[in-house]
């Protein structure tokens, strides 16, 4: 039995789905010889320590009844540098002005001899090349498959089931509240401000939209894409991008009436990034409804690959999640 102590930094929904996650499927990793062991959970209020685990269940409950895991002083950055443990599983909030605190948890990380996997869009988008090379300077994973598209495996796909092959384009929908919001207008001849306030009701946008409406959200995924599987040195500045905001619906039923839908579309190609509403043919792949995400891959030997899936919610990031700790597990020498 393999033994790996991980810690969770940001508690909220994706760090909780990352806990349940551990937990429903520790029969599971023990069939395969690993033991994954939780020694340090923090959120904005405080933190548990445990060096010989944590108790998830008792940890999930408090969060729920407290509104916090912390059953002592102390913050992310305490556990990162001065607990024991193997992989920092990275989930605070995104911030993309400076990528803080995620940005110093990772660095912190690396610098203590600690590999990562994160769902934190902010500090890739800003400082990709950086953490890679301090990853790789220090003989650490940094995995990141949780950061575009939810249960997607987008990267994993590009870099080890089509490794070999030279990717000439990707393109995609990779934001599910915008997706939704379309799909809604569309189907429903709904006006937009409506549909928008149906699904902030449901969950699927938050209170203040303006990431995903103005396409700032899906700029951010692409550059993180740009610069995983083009090798580029992109920033958001890089991207072209236009929102879903100022559409209407008899635009949408214009399309709709000579088989179109509208969507907004990422692509990358030849250096150049764009976020910008598109006409899609009814059939086309991309042209999936509701809040699901798709990616359709352009490569030299394999063609055109596309994958669909859930772009959101806490199970479904944290099996994107679960998957990289997997992938450490499995490749470390440690």
């Amino acid at each position: 039995m393999r033994t790996f102590r991980i810690s969770i930094i940001g508690f909220g929904a994706v760090g909780q789905g990352v806990a349940r996650s551990i937990l429903s499927k520790q029969e599971y990793l023990n069939k395969q010889g690993i033991d994954l062991q939780v020694v340090g959970i923090s959120d904005s209020k405080g933190c548990e320590i445990n060096e010989t685990g944590i108790d998830i269940e008792a940890a999930l409950l408090r969060k729920k009844q407290k509104g916090s895991v912390a059953v002592g002083s102390g913050n992310g950055l305490d556990i990162i540098r001065d607990v024991e443990h193997d992989i920092v599983v990275e989930v605070t909030p995104t911030n993309i002005k400076n990528g803080e605190p995620g940005l110093g948890n990772m660095r912190a990380a690396f610098g203590s001899g600690k590999h990562v996997v994160t769902s934190n869009k902010g500090p890739l988008a800003l400082h990709f090349s950086d953490l890679k090379e301090l990853a790789e300077d220090n003989g650490l994973f940094l995995r990141y498959e949780a950061t575009v598209g939810g249960a997607v495996p987008i990267f994993n796909l590009v870099h080890e089931a089509l490794a070999g092959n030279t990717v000439i384009g990707i393109e995609g929908i990779l934001n599910g509240t915008c997706n939704y919001i379309l799909t809604r207008m569309s189907d429903e001849r709904m006006p937009y401000d409506l549909v928008l306030k149906e699904a902030q009701e449901l969950g699927f946008a938050e209170t203040d939209p303006t990431y995903d409406v103005e396409g700032i959200d899906s700029a951010i995924k692409l550059v993180i894409i740009a610069n995983s599987v083009f090798s580029q040195a992109a920033t958001y500045k890089d991207v072209d991008v236009t929102g879903i905001n100022k559409i209407t619906p008899e635009a949408l039923e214009l399309a709709n009436k000579n088989d179109y839908v509208v969507k907004l579309v990422c692509e990358a190609r030849e250096g150049k990034l764009t976020v910008a509403p598109r006409l899609v043919p009814k059939r086309h792949p991309l042209a999936v409804g509701g809040t699901l995400n798709v990616a359709s891959i352009l490569t030299d030997l394999a063609g055109r690959i596309t994958i669909s899936g859930k772009g959101a919610g806490s199970i479904e990031t944290a099996s994107s999640i679960l998957s990289d700790i997997l992938y450490i597990v499995r490749n470390s020498k440690s």
